[in-house]
């Protein structure tokens, strides 16, 4: 799946070592994994197939989806196609889905 970021610094946070450890902490080993796990499926389909990342779209937000890290901790992103695509019945289209921008890394709770 193609991965962009909101801004350069968050995606420092995940893609250079040393910042993603600071960034991150205990934590740090989770975000990259998750992060590896999103850039190698071919689409969001192939995400939703992993119970633990739980992608499901992030309530309060309209067009804000999200996947767990860990415990409280989630990896907020936006679908980043324009069009959305859409099935018939009027949902998201998750086999269609390759590109998303990863928008922050939060604790809703």
């Amino acid at each position: 799946m193609e991965i962009t970021f909101k801004n350069n610094k968050l995606e420092k946070s995940f893609t250079d070592v040393k910042v993603l450890s600071k960034t991150y902490g205990t934590m740090a080993k989770k975000v990259k994994q998750r992060y590896e796990d999103l850039k190698l499926a071919d689409n969001l389909f192939v995400i939703s197939q992993f119970p633990a990342m739980r992608l499901h779209p992030y309530q309060g937000n309209s067009g804000i989806w999200s996947v767990d890290i860990f415990k409280n901790w989630r990896i907020l992103f936006t679908i980043n196609q324009d069009p959305i695509p859409t099935l018939e019945d009027g949902g998201v289209n998750l086999k269609a889905i390759e590109i998303i921008k990863i928008e922050s890394v939060e604790d809703p709770h």
